[in-house]
């Protein structure tokens, strides 16, 4: 498997009180009997020059942005560099949200939570000649109805690889996440892939595509799982079926390696 840097979208997180309005909109779009259940990811990637700005931003998410955002209702937020960075450093944050609203209001909440806006001044307040991060690319995303809700791994040792699958069309996209609620994320389970999150990018680039985090002990046994994945018989049986054919329904594959911050909740 190649590693291939992980594409980046477009919501800078300090630009999300002016869009809150019309994620708020969106909002009803969403039946309450068919996605109340179902989580909202966000999945933040900073663009980092130097040391200086990979320091003050953790800081900035271990003291101010984790605990106050826990204290809304986020819980479990991911932090993560790359396993084996080359070049420009990257920061990826995954951020749960229990509904769209949720999301569409956390800035706001944020701007009058004088913790917070002590803890993280340093970040909040960096000057032009100083800036904290060069970019932030966020993508937004909606859980599958098999796995509503992200599952948190056994703290301990391990690394996680982050997938995206675009798709030719939204339909082949949808076809392509039928596949994986309809059988695929169990044989994920019973293999050794043990999925963290599936989501379905609703906001950001590159669309349509489906983004999900698996986890390992280590890349011997990532490799392990996924030759397992691959011989499965219940797996041949599914995509076998013409329909799910993944050259039908899946252009092009991203997969990046991970590893957690020591004040990752995940």
């Amino acid at each position: 498997m190649k590693r291939r840097s992980f594409v980046r979208a477009s919501l800078v997180s300090c630009s999300l009180a002016g869009f809150a309005p019309a994620v708020n909109g969106a909002s009803r779009l969403f039946s309450e009997k068919k996605g109340a259940s179902q989580e909202f990811y966000e999945l933040r990637v900073y663009t980092l020059k130097n040391e200086d700005q990979q320091q003050l931003v953790e800081n900035y998410y271990q003291q101010a942005a984790i605990p106050a955002l826990n204290r809304l209702g986020s819980k479990n937020i991911g932090v993560f560099r790359d396993l084996k960075p080359e070049g420009i450093t990257k920061l990826y944050i995954l951020i749960p949200y229990k509904s769209l609203a949720d999301f569409g209001t956390i800035q706001e909440k944020l701007g009058t939570d004088a913790a917070y806006l002590k803890a993280g001044s340093a970040y909040l307040q960096a000057p032009a000649t100083a800036p904290a991060y060069e970019r932030i690319e966020s993508s937004l995303m909606k859980a599958f109805a098999q796995m509503p809700a992200l599952a948190v791994p056994e703290k301990k040792d391990r690394m996680f690889e982050l997938r995206r699958y675009e798709s030719a069309s939204e339909s082949a996209g949808k076809k392509k996440i039928e596949m994986f609620n309809k059988g695929e994320i169990d044989i994920f389970k019973r293999t050794g892939l043990m999925p963290v999150f599936f989501g379905e990018t609703l906001i950001g680039e590159q669309r349509p595509n489906l983004t999900y985090m698996i986890t390992f002990e280590d890349m011997a046994k990532h490799d392990a799982s996924w030759k397992t994945f691959g011989s499965d018989p219940e797996w041949k049986k599914i995509s076998s079926i013409p329909e799910y054919a993944d050259a039908k329904i899946v252009s092009h594959i991203t997969s990046t390696f991970l590893t957690p911050t020591a004040f990752s909740q995940i």
